[in-house]
């Protein structure tokens, strides 16, 4: 993965790193959004491919307590995603000049991706309010399997080779883990549900799902559907929670089509 340009940008009082394909970030720039566990680095050359293939330029970044950015110094709350949505997100955007982004998330970070629209759906005035959105695997609320799969993970994370294999790409691999994993086992967590805030969504939506997702099922994306008439979506059999590694080639035919689609509406 080679960046045309990268470094570190203050957001809300924390040194988040950036990474920038195709060009420096522009008024209508795809912003890419992690999933639980990524970083700027575990996108690998999805960017750059995105980039190429859709012509705009694009922006990665990893949140705070990911990647190189600085590490998470306490426990995370239950409205994680709500807090990045309606804070860091947009004073990034706003930090890079990009007003018309098309928000593309990955797990979490499609989730804190449809929030964020969702949050300028309501606003009187949205300056960096999203052209669109992509949702790769997000969840809207809580499934059995999500819990199951994070609650086994977290039981083999001390004995097993992930904090090793998380080194190589963050600061602090086991905070990361344990910010992520925590937040999602807490009981409170258990009713946590974006339903509401989808069904307030102004913009496309393009969401897309692997068929053997161990973290979720195609309720899911079938649900924002139903919830947003304004939606596209794209299951991808033998895929599974990362359909932009499962499925590149399919994930970029599908995302340089909605990205035209929503052009040619403007």
């Amino acid at each position: 993965m080679v960046a045309e340009d990268s470094g570190y940008v203050t957001v809300a009082g924390h040194a988040l790193e950036y990474a920038c394909f195709g060009g420096a970030p522009a008024a209508r720039t795809l912003v890419l959004l992690h999933e639980g566990l990524g970083c700027v680095a575990l996108w690998r050359d999805f960017p750059l491919r995105l980039s190429r293939h859709t012509g705009l330029p694009v922006l990665a970044y990893s949140r705070h307590g990911h990647g190189r950015s600085d590490v998470l110094t306490q426990a995370r709350s239950t409205r994680f995603m709500h807090e990045e949505a309606a804070g860091p997100l947009p004073a990034l955007l706003g930090h890079f000049g990009i007003r018309e982004p098309l928000l593309v998330g990955h797990s979490d970070g499609a989730s804190i991706a449809l929030l964020n629209a969702a949050l300028h759906a309501r606003a009187a005035r949205a300056p960096f309010a999203p052209r669109a959105v992509v949702a790769m695997a997000p969840h809207l609320f809580v499934e059995a399997l999500s819990l199951a799969s994070i609650a086994s993970i977290a039981r083999r994370f001390p004995d097993s080779d992930l904090p090793a294999r998380m080194g190589r790409y963050h600061v602090d691999a086991a905070r990361t883990f344990h910010g992520w994993a925590d937040a999602w086992l807490d009981p409170a967590f258990a009713d946590w549900n974006i339903e509401a805030d989808v069904a307030q969504i102004g913009c496309p939506v393009l969401a897309i799902q692997g068929v053997d997702d161990e973290y979720g099922t195609l309720e899911q994306i079938r649900r924002i559907a139903h919830l947003h008439r304004d939606t596209r979506l794209l299951e991808l059999p033998q895929c599974g929670h990362s359909p932009q590694t499962d499925q590149p080639q399919r994930v970029l035919e599908a995302i340089g089509a909605f990205v035209t689609e929503v052009a040619a509406r403007a």
